[in-house]
């Protein structure tokens, strides 16, 4: 029997971010100092810096700190789930590595959930860049139109595909940089989809989540620093992962029609950054959208 001695439990993901994970620690134990109500659950993906030497010191320093080391890297939903698992919390916050606490901002979202949670099923802070600029960390699910506004009419940039919003409000997807839920409702919706090693695995898990009938809000008293892929492994490892994660969302939720016009488009704008790369002569751009471009015509 699963003992619920702690309130919430905090889940982190850690590989090879030694002193970001470091941080966003730090700002944890800062912003929540009874460590009576909560654990921080930390799995780690097998890191090759010095991330395994700090988080064991947390571990000798904390009692409410568990630390999970595993012998390969298993992905962002994998070992969110991994953690889930064994968290003893009601409460889930699934937290980024590479995000800072602001003002509070946990006991805000913990305290809003908690009177609200007939209809507020997961909820998310509002994200900000490190300048404390705004951050877009929400949007409609990607249906095609909302794809091709995002690839070829700057939708980020006029808020179609993601936006900051200021109040509170229910919204498609929120950023997976944090999202506070109950273990009952992750539970239900099955969790992350451990096919998906990285990139789009929080939208196909509130997509399941809204036809299940639970509904995802953003709440931007609450708020935090997201300081972007940290893990990631160089500059076309996003692009990369984003095109594979659209594919695989795509073929596991949309008819064949839809996913049709998806590939054209991925592939349009492949070859379009392919031909700006060789007019520049930019060795990145027409490397990494080569890599792409073949990645949208796999079935």
């Amino acid at each position: 029997m699963i003992n619920s001695s702690f309130t919430l439990s905090v889940i982190i993901v850690s590989y090879n971010t030694a002193q970001v994970t470091e941080d966003c620690l730090k700002s944890v134990y800062q912003s929540l100092p009874d460590t009576s109500i909560y654990e921080i659950i930390v799995i780690d993906n097998a890191s090759t810096d010095q991330s395994l030497d700090m988080l064991r010191s947390f571990k000798k320093r904390y009692t409410n700190f568990v630390l999970v080391e595993n012998k390969e890297n298993i992905g962002f939903g994998k070992a969110n789930n991994q953690g889930v698992k064994i968290a003893r919390g009601k409460y889930i916050l699934l937290l980024n590595s590479d995000t800072l606490i602001l003002h509070n901002a946990v006991i805000k979202l913990l305290e809003f959930y908690q009177k609200n949670e007939e209809h507020v099923h997961f909820l998310a802070p509002k994200l900000r860049n490190k300048d404390l600029s705004p951050q877009p960390s929400c949007g409609p699910f990607y249906t095609p139109a909302i794809v091709f506004g995002a690839l070829f009419l700057k939708g980020d940039y006029w808020g179609l595909t993601r936006e900051s919003p200021t109040k509170f409000r229910r919204v498609d997807w929120v950023s997976g940089a944090c999202i506070l839920t109950t273990r009952k409702h992750y539970s239900k919706v099955g969790g992350f989809d451990e096919q998906i090693f990285m990139y789009m695995e929080e939208i196909d898990l509130l997509y399941r989540a809204k036809k299940m009938g639970l509904d995802t809000y953003i709440y931007p008293e609450a708020q935090i620093i997201h300081l972007g892929s940290a893990s990631s492994n160089g500059k076309s490892y996003p692009i990369i992962q984003v095109y594979k994660g659209f594919i695989y969302f795509y073929k596991k939720h949309y008819p064949p029609l839809s996913m049709f016009l998806l590939k054209v488009m991925l592939q349009f704008k492949a070859l379009s950054a392919i031909a700006i790369g060789r007019i520049l002569r930019n060795a990145y751009l027409i490397n990494t959208y080569e890599k792409a471009y073949r990645i949208a015509q796999m079935d």
